[in-house]
């Protein structure tokens, strides 16, 4: 099969349900213990919070606590709870005069404030909290660390981490944090190096800028050191690596290095790099980041600790970490497509369409990943039609010139049946590009799968071929130009070794399995046929294809039941396209061997 991809929180109970019935607290508890069990959290918040507060109003004489702000509090709970931080800061701004006398909620309305970037609004209300009550908590403590950080009072910082490790959890992300930064304060102190250990590929990135800041020749070494390595993306330090090179003048090696940027499949930062490079825009370099800069190093760091954690799905706390290296370095703006993404991931959209204006048209690339983001909501919510036309308005103003574009186009309109106008955009990225970029055979690939789907078979064919002279193993063309050739019924042998060296490298790819499960059975190998395109149903059980291919090997195994079943759940498909309609309608009428 060619692969074409390109709260209900709580029940509640109906009032009928109990009208002019009787039961007794054996009948009841079931339900009263599933209740309790869903509100347990807010109980909890709500005795702890009544507690609380009958004891303070008992042992002193303020008369801050009002039971009108009982409803707002708890509302800045749940609201904390849900992840609306915007709603959360209302609410317990609307009781600030009992907030401080609550330490645990305190630091979720300090949290509540950085993840909507109001940073330096938290860490006052720290100091003034601190004037009251020792701080006990690390995101606080953090947090006043990081301000003597950005106001260089690296000596306060000192007194700040003695009290930061006395609260840490052991083992975890806070003890990494709190040894970077003791050991960057140690840098800044004595201009020395003091090396972390025992943290792997991090300590060697930790390092890389700790002899950048020191303007030592070794910066370079370790920076390229770390786009060689061979598991994980660390493509981004490549833009540190030419940072670097470009601080030092050493622009025609910063050019040549460009070069080898792929144009197409490299991260928005690299090729933003790119096309500075390209442009003699030297300058724009030093004015996002500079190793110059405690602040901008200290950020950099905080950057890497927000991808730890949205890589671990922590959108929240990402953007905790990633707040406070905008806060440090606010100039690097390009850092916030990492909060949109979170957004992306966590359905905020009016969020991500907040970060997304911070790209505008003077930010290339970055503008159009943000055209590209808006594009996105608008499809998902408002359709086809009037995401086209947002589209189609901003491509007539967009400045920028990029290959990267035009395959961004080329999948969209494909995603949209559009073949033509993706195959006009395929053209103008192969023409933008190298032939041995890494790139191209995969453009090939996409350019042949819409030739292929307009019934342009020789062009088609021409361009997954040369795709595979390019890159021979590349299983995803191996098995859509195998499975076009089955579908045609021609080249059946060679399609059936193509798909096994497909199988080979991709065995739970369901795509290539139900592929060659159809090629079993245009073989006749009914019983292989039978298992692959099992195999296939498991993993995709509501893919029309599947079923429909499902269907036909359980009439030949003279299982007739079982195939008219497989071919109505392939009609109830919305993904069903007409031709395969049409032809199970045929098959459910006259039967399989009637039709051959």
């Amino acid at each position: 099969m060619a692969d074409f991809r390109i709260h209900d929180q709580f029940q509640i109970f109906p009032l009928d349900l109990f009208e002019d019935c009787y039961f007794d607290f054996y009948t009841l508890f079931p339900y009263i213990k599933k209740i309790l069990l869903k509100f347990s959290k807010y109980f909890f918040i709500l005795a702890t919070f009544l507690y609380h507060s009958l004891a303070f109003s008992k042992t002193t004489e303020n008369n801050n606590f009002n039971q009108r702000y009982l409803s707002n509090y708890f509302s800045a709970l749940v609201s904390y709870k849900n992840g609306d931080n915007e709603l959360a800061i209302k609410y317990f701004n609307s009781t600030k005069s009992i907030l401080r006398d609550y330490p645990v909620y305190f630091d979720k309305y300090v949290n509540s404030l950085v993840i909507e970037n109001k940073v330096k609004e938290a860490i006052n209300q720290i100091k003034f909290f601190n004037s009251k009550n020792k701080i006990n908590n690390f995101q606080a403590n953090l947090l006043l660390t990081v301000d003597s950080l950005k106001n260089n009072k690296f000596n306060k910082v000192n007194d700040l981490l003695f009290d930061m490790e006395k609260v840490l959890i052991p083992s975890t992300y806070e003890q990494i944090i709190f040894q970077i930064l003791k050991s960057y304060n140690q840098l800044f102190l004595d201009k020395k190096i003091h090396e972390i250990n025992n943290y792997g590929k991090l300590s060697k990135i930790l390092l890389a800028f700790q002899y950048c800041y020191l303007e030592d020749e070794k910066a370079s070494n370790y920076f390229a050191d770390l786009l060689n390595f061979e598991s994980g993306d660390y493509s981004r330090y490549l833009f540190f690596y030419i940072s670097n090179l470009i601080s030092k003048s050493e622009f025609d090696t910063a050019k040549i290095v460009s070069l080898k940027i792929e144009p197409i499949t490299s991260t928005l930062l690299i090729l933003q790099t790119k096309s500075w490079v390209e442009n003699n825009n030297f300058d724009n370099f030093s004015k996002i980041f500079t190793c110059k800069s405690e602040n901008d190093i200290l950020a950099e760091i905080f950057f890497l600790i927000s991808n730890l954690y949205s890589s671990q799905e922590d959108y929240e706390m990402s953007n905790f970490y990633l707040n406070i290296s905008n806060y440090l370095n606010p100039k690097f703006k390009f850092n916030l497509s990492l909060a949109s993404e979170n957004f992306y991931l966590m359905n905020k959209d009016l969020d991500l369409k907040k970060i997304l204006k911070n790209f505008d048209d003077k930010d290339g690339i970055y503008y159009w990943y943000r055209i590209k983001k808006e594009f996105e909501i608008l499809k998902e919510t408002e359709g086809k039609e009037k995401s086209l036309s947002f589209l189609n308005a901003k491509l007539k103003n967009l400045k920028i010139q990029s290959p990267k574009i035009y395959f961004d186009l080329g999948n969209i309109y494909k995603g949209f049946k559009d073949y033509r106008k993706s195959i006009e955009n395929y053209n103008i990225a192969l023409n933008s590009i190298n032939k041995d970029s890494d790139s191209y055979a995969d453009i090939l690939y996409r350019r042949g799968g819409s030739y292929e789907r307009l019934k342009e078979f020789e062009r088609a064919d021409e361009d997954l071929l040369l795709a595979l002279e390019l890159n021979p193993d590349q299983p995803y063309v191996l098995n859509y130009l195998a499975y076009s050739w089955l579908e045609r019924k021609i080249n059946i042998d060679q399609s059936m070794q193509m798909l096994l060296k497909a199988y080979e490298q991709k065995q739970s790819d369901p795509y290539i399995i139900d592929s060659v499960g159809w090629a079993y059975y245009l073989t006749e190998d009914y019983d292989l046929a039978e298992r692959f395109l099992k195999n296939a149903l498991l993993i995709m059980p509501e893919d029309p294809v599947v079923n429909d291919h499902y269907g036909d090997v359980m009439w030949q195994l003279d299982m007739k039941l079982q195939a008219r079943y497989y071919w109505n759940a392939a009609l109830s498909s919305d993904e069903a396209e007409e031709k395969l309609i049409e032809d199970i309608n045929n098959k459910l009428l006259f039967g399989l061997k009637n039709l051959q």
